[in-house]
């Protein structure tokens, strides 16, 4: 989640009265990272069914908003691979003795 707030993947928030309403990505975050993952999220729709198809569900409210959605999710990915040194295994391709923390994650 820090590491979302850092690139500016996040929502901008305003509550007041119980009530809270999640606006705008916020703009204080580092935005080359921002950039990097968005523009990745072309090719990794391509390439990966599963990211393919959260993507054309998210395309209803939006094609911007379904980008930044699965950029947000590309950049969790990169975390956990990088936190974990494991390759990126896609969804329901793992071993059940193998299953990695990414692919039930991502």
């Amino acid at each position: 989640k820090k590491l979302a707030a850092y690139a500016g993947l996040v929502p901008s928030t305003y509550s007041s009265g119980g009530k809270t309403f999640h606006g705008k990505i916020i703009k204080q975050g580092n935005k080359w990272l921002r950039w990097a993952f968005v523009e990745a999220v072309t090719p990794a729709i391509a390439s990966d069914p599963q990211l393919r198809a959260q993507y054309e569900h998210l395309k209803i409210k939006g094609v911007n908003k379904a980008r930044v959605a699965i950029a947000r999710k590309l950049l969790t990915i990169a975390f956990q691979i990088l936190r974990d040194q494991r390759a990126y295994e896609p969804r329901g391709t793992a071993t059940m003795e193998g299953a990695s923390t990414i692919s039930r994650l991502s």
